[in-house]
């Protein structure tokens, strides 16, 4: 089978599509051939080495593989596999598993998977894991959102923004997107009520105070946040550099205690209900994947260009079987 691998940190240089051997499923595990696939911050982490908060000297010995969104086609079962049946169609969030969707094939934990909906296209599917399930958890917890809560999201024209954008405003909240100025048509299509342009306009000097801001890139101080937080309100970076989510989780935390607000980090979980509710609200017309383009497998390189050139919006989404979606 077809995989991808990098041999080194880099940019989409030191991609290799090559030959691999097709995993066998073990216990508690499902064979997929998958259909499609997405790129999220994390894989360009990886691959980049930003992923670490001290990048080790020397690359671990080996190949590496990259892939967190998986959807496809169940062709083998292993033993104890219960809930999971040959020729189901699926989709889940590798965040646990390890990073290993940009091939043909992969070997899945059967706790990883959800069953695709018939009335889900694979592209969308493939869309919305680790995204739509960061989103989820970023808009979770107290204060509760309902109807007039003021919400901002920080890099609401990516994946996880313009899913929260849409996720805040079935709830009744009022929204404020903040991104570049290229994005912003995109970030009001998404449902915003407000779109900022961050290069022209300093949201946290304003005046204005939200109930909730959620943080997909992690570009600002606690300070920052905490002068633009409501009393009461809650900070919730999902996204972002080793380093800055370190800052979030401590000086967030300490910080917080001191103005009566909640600042800090939203641990990634990947919880396969909640990606069945995601994808039952994506059936119903209630959530829909932003998808940016396409690309086949083979052009991985250039996928990944277009990702690190940071002009995409919403999903850059990887067709590994183009027949099938």
């Amino acid at each position: 089978m077809r995989a991808v691998l990098y041999d080194r940190w880099g940019g989409p240089e030191v991609l290799r599509l090559a030959e691999v051997e097709v995993p066998v499923p073990q216990v508690g595990e499902v064979l997929v051939r998958v259909v499609a696939t997405s790129i999220n911050s994390w894989d360009w982490d990886l691959l980049t080495g930003k992923r670490y908060l001290v990048r080790p000297s020397g690359f671990a010995k080996g190949p590496k593989q990259l892939g967190f969104d998986v959807v496809g086609i169940v062709e083998r079962i292993g033993p104890g596999v219960t809930r999971i049946r040959r020729g189901d169609a699926v989709l889940g969030d590798l965040a646990f598993d390890g990073p290993k969707a940009f091939a043909e094939f992969v070997v899945v934990k059967e706790t990883a998977l959800a069953v695709k909906p018939e009335g889900m296209s694979f592209t969308h599917a493939a869309a919305l894991p680790q995204a739509g399930l960061l989103a989820a958890l970023g808009l979770s917890g107290t204060p509760d959102i309902k109807s007039g809560s003021r919400i901002l999201v920080n890099g609401a024209g990516g994946g996880a923004g313009t899913f929260a954008i849409q996720l805040a405003k079935l709830r009744g909240a009022h929204v404020t997107g903040v991104d570049s100025a290229a994005k912003l048509e995109a970030v009001r299509a998404a449902g915003a009520d407000r779109a900022i342009d961050y290069a022209v306009t300093d949201f946290t000097r304003i005046g204005e105070r939200y109930d909730r801001i959620l943080d997909v890139v992690a570009s600002r101080s606690p300070l920052d946040f905490a002068r633009a937080l409501a009393p009461g309100g809650r900070l919730a970076v999902v996204g972002g550099t080793p380093g800055a989510l370190l800052g979030a989780a401590t000086l967030g935390t300490v910080l917080g205690i001191f103005v009566g607000k909640r600042l800090g980090v939203v641990l990634h979980k990947a919880d396969i209900h909640e990606l069945e509710r995601l994808a039952a609200l994506g059936v119903a017309g209630r959530l829909t994947p932003v998808i940016d383009s396409t690309y086949p497998l083979e052009k991985i390189r250039d996928a990944f260009a277009h990702f690190a050139s940071g002009r995409f919006v919403g999903k850059i989404v990887l067709a590994v079987d183009s027949a099938a979606l």
